[in-house]
């Protein structure tokens, strides 16, 4: 089966084009805007004012923190010389750690104005976010990114690599859209519509995510600039993945382990 190649650009005004990745970021937000709404109306702590402001700290964190974790953690020296490539969105390049990082942030800033706990707010969130992961690895594709290594295997797709060249590849953005965007959101959907302890909902968003992120790692191809970081394996997504991965089994325990000492 070959990979469909889809233009990135839906619509060409002239003097502004419309990009099939940002389409798929407003998407992100609009879901996570109604699937909050519909969480207020089973949490009598939250009301839809909070939810605004909510998804607009959240969007900027996202955005911003995206976009400069990509910069940073692959693409530092490119930053360095030419800090405002920052704003050469269209073309991708925008890193889930580094977004992961932005929205901690923006939460933050949320809950200076707000009568609810740090892991209060990640608890309500966290559930939001991986439908938002998915329509972004589907942006992914269609850009024609971040591919997986070739393969015989009847899972993949006849694509192009970095360089043009085409051949027989795993169709990794749709693992990934698949793994931590669909079944991540039904893990999380399900677990936190029952009263569970606080952080328990944020700690299985980091355990389940970067488990699902290392383990695709292995056959996703790691950036040609940056290569694999140690033992010829290892890559930067592994690197970042690992720490959700032991700081959320320790949020998980702690979170059980208060709420039976309490």
């Amino acid at each position: 089966m070959k990979y469909v190649v889809i233009d990135p650009v839906i619509l060409d005004l002239g003097f502004v084009k419309i990009y099939w990745y940002g389409v798929m970021y407003l998407l992100a937000f609009l879901v996570a805007y109604f699937l909050a709404k519909y969480r207020v109306k089973q949490n009598q702590n939250w009301n839809i004012r909070q939810v605004d402001d909510l998804i607009f700290y959240g969007a900027l964190g996202a955005v911003l923190g995206g976009r400069l974790g990509y910069l940073v953690f692959y693409n530092f020296s490119i930053f360095v010389s030419n800090p405002l490539t920052f704003f050469n969105f269209q073309n991708g390049g925008m890193s889930f750690h580094g977004g992961f990082i932005g929205v901690l942030l923006a939460m933050l800033f949320f809950n200076r104005k707000s009568n609810h706990s740090f892991f209060q707010t990640t608890d309500f969130i966290a559930p939001l976010v991986p439908l938002g992961l998915a329509f972004g690895r589907i942006g992914n594709y269609i850009n024609g990114e971040l591919w997986g290594k070739i393969t015989t295997s009847p899972w993949g797709l006849y694509a192009p690599d970095h360089s043009g060249q085409w051949s027989h590849r795993y169709p990794t953005q749709l693992y990934e859209a698949f793994l931590e965007g669909f079944v991540l959101f039904i893990i999380l959907w399900i677990f936190s519509k029952k009263d569970r302890p606080v952080m328990a909902t944020s700690s299985l968003f980091l355990i389940f995510y970067g488990t699902f992120r290392f383990i695709i790692e292995f056959i996703r191809v790691p950036d040609s600039h940056l290569g694999y970081m140690a033992l010829d394996w290892i890559t930067m997504g592994q690197l970042l993945s690992l720490p959700m991965i032991l700081v959320g089994l320790y949020m998980f325990y702690k979170s059980y382990y208060l709420k039976g000492r309490s």
